[in-house]
């Protein structure tokens, strides 16, 4: 684990997956994005078809922001809802008068991209392989006044314990934990959402993955008042729609909280599959899975990946290319998990492509 001053490195912190699937992607098996498969549910789509017919007046986000306090126990003061989690980062970035942030990668780039746009100087912790992308809050700067890190980090799929990422808190620093994924995670083990104890702690959430919302942009963030006013004075007017609004609230119901654990207990199962699969290939191959994963994604090293990825699309299949991280290269791939039986068909279509790419 080493600390540097972040530059461009050549990696696109620009670059994600959905530039995998967009034109000539369009028609393969998506292993590249991150959002959970067959979503959004058809009662989520007609909850939002229903707020269409109150598309003539402004969004009123008073009950969508109650339901997302209520769902975590705390005080509506501690909730802002957002276009998605990449707006809150911009906001952090604007909003917030810091000297000198650091980025805990590998991890999801926009938060770096936020803050170097915003004019900061970034600060990164680059995780090794070696440790497992294991968390060591010692090689934080102390004096780093604000720290973003993703639980569970994206794409790693390494989830690090709260005790942990809590030890990063200080006062006078802000703590930045993305949590997009977490609610994959079965019993959201680990989760810093609703805590208050933790000094300068920000928690932000998506809606995204879970319920297949990207083109809707919705999500939150959860911090302490003081914060929660800066971030909301840097927001634009009305900056999440009335479809937004509805399918906040209608995510925090206890009927959509049971259906999202039932489905993170799925796709556990669904990401053993995967990963036993992906050990099949074992040390003949040369590839390695980053493990324990607890994402809904898996993070293999393998030689020759960018000809490997090139031939899975060849083959049907998009999968994440990892050297736009940083603190990876072309020999990383990021893989979504799936059901059972197209990741069967995966597998079958990685061998195939390892084989050409040793040929």
């Amino acid at each position: 684990m080493r600390t540097d001053e972040a530059a461009e490195g050549g990696h696109d912190l620009r670059h994600h997956g959905d530039a995998e699937v967009r034109d000539d992607g369009s028609a393969l098996t998506d292993l590249a994005v991150n959002i959970r498969a067959d979503t959004p549910p058809r009662w989520l789509r007609e909850r939002i078809a229903g707020s269409l017919t109150g598309l003539a007046a402004y969004p009123d986000g008073r009950a969508a922001r109650a339901a997302v306090a209520a769902r975590h126990a705390l005080p509506v003061e501690r909730v802002l809802l957002t276009a998605g989690a990449a707006e809150a980062f911009v906001l952090l970035a604007r909003a917030l008068k810091v000297r000198r942030p650091v980025v805990v990668h590998p991890q999801f780039t926009e938060p770096e991209a936020a803050l170097r746009d915003a004019g900061h100087t970034v600060g990164r912790v680059l995780l090794r392989p070696e440790d497992g992308f294991r968390l060591d809050p010692a090689a934080v700067p102390e004096d780093a006044d604000l720290v973003v890190i993703g639980n569970p980090t994206n794409p790693t799929s390494v989830l690090h314990p709260a005790a942990a990422v809590a030890e990063l808190a200080r006062p006078g620093r802000v703590l930045v934990v993305d949590e997009a994924f977490m609610d994959a995670v079965p019993g959201e083990r680990e989760t810093l959402a609703g805590r208050t104890d933790v000094p300068g702690l920000v928690v932000l959430r998506s809606l995204t993955k879970t319920w297949g919302l990207a083109g809707l942009r919705i999500g939150y963030a959860l911090a302490d008042p003081a914060t929660i006013g800066a971030l909301e004075r840097a927001q634009p007017l009305w900056p999440v729609s009335t479809p937004a609004l509805a399918a906040a609230e209608a995510c925090m119901s206890s009927q959509a909280l049971a259906e999202a654990a039932h489905a993170a207990h799925r796709i556990a199962t669904d990401r053993a599959h995967l990963v036993a699969g992906l050990r099949e290939f074992g040390c003949s191959d040369g590839l390695r899975v980053v493990e324990p994963a607890e994402g809904p994604f898996v993070l293999i090293r393998l030689p020759r990946a960018a000809g490997v990825r090139r031939s899975l699309r060849r083959l049907g299949f998009a999968v994440r290319r990892g050297d736009t991280f940083p603190g990876l290269d072309e020999d990383w791939l990021r893989i979504a998990v799936r059901d059972r039986a197209t990741v069967n068909r995966f597998l079958q279509a990685l061998d195939r492509a390892v084989t050409a790419g040793a040929d």
